[in-house]
């Protein structure tokens, strides 16, 4: 039964719940909390992807022109075929700018979050400190804007490969079930991000050194499977490496991912995802007075 406590001539009700339930309201209350606050995150999206192109004459033309240079730079610059593991027979070859672009779609897609995660609450710091703000949120938005950018570049790749090869695998359907999960991995490493930086702008400085590495340590431009045993299993410890394998998977190669990688995926997703927000809500009340 719950009980009411008077803290500062205010009555408080205090829910003595178990475990179980206790659990069972941490895995739900984001959600709630997206779903109670979904016009508020649609409005500051719309602002957001409004002012991206702000003052520009070709305004979201860029969003298309830009992946549209990269792997038209990339099928110049990289003329071979690549015959990828798994696609046996007379499986699909393919041109190694579709495999290039392919790991810099979810590389993009992740580093734009590990840039600006560190100092997104600086950004809002007016609505945080003057009004009741549901700061958490904002790593929820600035993901949904990313992954408008992100779409665009798919879609890009799909045309381009529609054009190559004449057609496109079914298993381009199974897409929402790797991009799903990345966008809960990016949400959760975002809200961890963002109470670190709260407390120290070097926590942008750092991400700032560190991401360029990953583009090297993730299997963009070479196969996972080249690498010398046991650094082809280790490689796995860079959470990127099975994104990029399901995204070539399913897009490419036309198969269904391995369940051991899309079950690690699922893995890292969840678990970074709650971690983020509870280390976030940990320190939700003392985020304010620090940015």
């Amino acid at each position: 039964m719950p009980s009411v406590k008077v803290v500062n001539g205010k009555q408080i009700v205090v829910e003595n719940l178990g475990p179980l339930q206790r659990a069972s309201r941490f895995m739900t209350r984001p959600f709630e909390q997206m779903v109670q606050h979904q016009d508020l995150i649609a409005a500051i999206l719309r602002r957001e992807i409004r002012e991206r192109f702000k003052g520009s004459v070709a305004g979201w033309i860029w969003a298309v022109v830009a992946p549209l240079l990269a792997i038209t730079v990339y099928s110049f610059a990289f003329s071979t075929n690549l015959k990828l593991p798994g696609s046996e027979g007379d499986g699909p070859i393919i041109t190694y700018s579709l495999f290039i672009f392919s790991g810099i779609i979810v590389f993009n897609f992740w580093s734009e979050m590990a840039f600006r995660a560190p100092m997104l609450l600086h950004e809002y710091t007016h609505f945080i400190k003057q009004t009741i703000f549901p700061s958490d949120m904002l790593a929820v938005i600035s993901t949904l804007r990313a992954t408008a950018y992100t779409l665009i570049s798919i879609g890009v790749m799909l045309v381009f490969q529609l054009a190559i090869t004449g057609t496109l695998p079914w298993t381009v359907l199974l897409m929402p079930l790797i991009f799903i999960p990345f966008m809960a991995f990016l949400i959760g490493m975002a809200w961890f991000l963002c109470a670190i930086g709260a407390f120290t702008r070097d926590a942008g400085y750092f991400m700032i050194n560190v991401v360029p590495l990953f583009m090297f340590a993730t299997p963009i431009f070479y196969q996972h499977s080249s690498l010398p045993p046991p650094l082809d299993f280790w490689i796995y410890a860079n959470a990127l490496t099975g994104y990029v394998e399901v995204m070539r998977d399913i897009v490419l190669l036309g198969k269904v991912p391995n369940l051991f990688v899309y079950g690690w995926t699922l893995i890292t997703s969840v678990v970074t995802f709650y971690f983020g927000y509870w280390f976030f809500d940990r320190y939700r009340n003392v985020i304010v007075d620090v940015i």
